[in-house]
C-alpha cells in the first residue's frame, strides 16, 4: 500500500509539473518586449546605479526600474522604459542626453534627462553586429589568425543570443561613448548610439575577462577588469593597452580623487596614481571587504563604500580614511552627492539620503 502512494504521489507530481511547464511556455513573455512595470514600491526595489542629469537624479536597477528625482532625493518618480531587463548603470555626459545599460546586452537612451527611454541595442542585435563586423573584417586578411577566433567568438555570442550583460556605461559627450560588459563586450558609438561598433580587436585581452567598469578623467580612458588587469587607451593607436598595477584581483571600478586617478576592487584594494599610472599608491583603509561604490562632493570630500555596508570619507585626497556612522549591513552599489549637503546611495534596499 505504502509503494502504491509513493507511485501516485510521483506520478501526480510529474503530472503537476509538466502541467506548470507547459503553463510557464504558454505565458512566457521575452523582457525584451516587456516595458518595465510602473510601481510605487520600485523605490524600494534593489537599484544598482545612480548619476546626475545636471541637477535631476537618476538611479536605475532590476526589472528595468529607473527613478528621478528633481529635489534632492527626496521624491521620485518612476521613469517610461520599453523593457524589463535589469540594468547595471546609468551615465549621463549631459543635462539631457544619458545611456543605461543592463542585461541582455541592453542599451537605452534618454534624450529629456531621464524621463522616458528608448532601446537603442540589445544582445541578439549586438551578436549579429559583432559576427558581420568581424566576418568582414576577416575577409579583409584571411591568413590573419587573430582575425579568425575574433570569428568564432562572435559567432558563440550570436548562437547565445541575449544572454550577456553590459556592466558599464560611458560617454565623452552625447555622441562618443563606449558600453563594456561580461566575457570582454566593447562596444563604440561616435553617432549617440545610433550604430554601434565592436572593439574587441582593439582590447588587450585575450582571455575574454569580464570589463567591469570604464571611465574618462581628462584625456584619458581607463578600464578595470579581473586578475589585475587595467586598460588604457592610447590615443595613437586607438587600442586598449594593459596598465601594471600592485593588485592582481579584481577591480569593480574608478574614481577621480584630488590627486589623480583611482581603483578599487576586492578585498579593501585601493588604490590612485599622479602620473597617469606610472606609479600608484595603496590608500590604507581600515575595512577589507570589497568595495562597490564611490563618491566627491563639492568640497572634493572622497567617499567610499563596501559590500558590507562601511562607509568611509577622506578630507585629505585619500591618504587617510575614517568610517563614517550609517545602517551597516546596507551595501550600496552606487552613489553620487548632491552638492555640499547630501549623498544619495543606491542598493538592494533601493534608495537612501544620507545627510553630510
Amino acid at each position: 500500500m505504502l509503494f502504491s502512494k509513493r507511485v501516485l504521489l510521483t506520478a501526480l507530481s510529474a503530472a503537476l509539473f509538466m502541467q506548470q511547464g507547459v503553463t510557464q511556455a504558454a505565458e512566457y513573455v521575452d523582457v525584451l518586449d516587456t516595458p518595465s512595470i510602473m510601481s510605487q514600491l520600485a523605490i524600494k526595489s534593489p537599484l544598482n546605479s545612480v548619476t546626475l542629469a545636471g541637477n535631476r537624479l537618476v538611479a536605475a536597477g532590476i526589472r528595468g526600474h529607473i527613478l528621478y528625482s528633481d529635489d534632492a532625493g527626496k521624491s521620485w518618480h518612476q521613469a517610461s522604459v520599453p523593457l524589463s531587463s535589469d540594468l547595471t548603470s546609468v551615465f549621463f555626459p549631459t543635462p539631457e542626453n544619458g545611456w543605461a545599460v543592463g542585461h541582455d546586452g541592453v542599451v537605452l537612451h534618454s534624450a529629456d534627462s531621464g524621463a522616458t527611454w528608448t532601446k537603442q541595442l540589445d544582445g541578439n542585435q549586438a551578436g549579429k553586429i559583432m559576427l558581420d563586423y568581424y566576418t568582414a573584417l576577416a575577409a579583409t586578411d584571411p591568413a590573419n589568425e587573430a582575425y579568425a577566433t575574433l570569428v568564432d567568438e562572435a559567432q558563440r555570442v550570436a548562437d547565445d543570443g541575449a544572454d550577456k550583460p553590459f556592466l558599464d556605461v560611458w560617454f565623452a559627450d552625447n555622441q562618443n561613448g563606449y558600453v563594456v560588459g561580461a566575457f570582454g563586450l566593447i562596444f563604440r558609438t561616435t553617432d549617440g548610439g545610433t550604430s554601434w561598433v565592436p572593439q574587441n580587436e582593439k582590447v588587450a585581452n585575450p582571455q575574454g575577462l569580464h570589463l567591469n567598469a570604464i571611465r574618462g578623467y581628462g584625456a584619458e580612458v581607463t578600464m578595470v577588469s579581473e586578475q589585475g588587469l587595467v586598460l588604457r587607451l592610447d590615443q595613437a593607436s586607438g587600442k586598449f593597452l594593459p596598465v601594471e598595477t600592485p593588485f592582481e584581483g579584481t577591480y569593480f571600478g574608478l574614481m577621480q580623487g584630488q590627486r589623480g586617478i583611482g581603483l578599487f576592487g576586492l578585498r579593501g584594494m585601493a588604490f590612485t596614481s599622479a602620473d597617469g599610472g606610472a606609479n600608484w599608491k595603496q590608500l590604507k583603509l581600515p575595512v577589507d571587504n570589497a568595495l562597490t561604490a564611490t563618491a566627491m562632493d563639492a568640497d572634493g570630500t572622497l567617499y567610499l563604500f563596501d559590500q558590507a555596508g562601511s562607509m568611509l570619507s577622506s578630507t585629505d585626497g585619500g591618504s587617510t580614511f575614517q568610517q563614517m556612522p550609517q545602517n551597516a549591513g546596507t551595501p550600496v552599489t552606487g552613489a553620487v552627492a548632491v552638492g555640499k549637503e547630501a549623498l544619495v546611495l543606491v542598493g538592494p534596499r533601493g534608495v537612501r539620503v544620507f545627510p553630510i
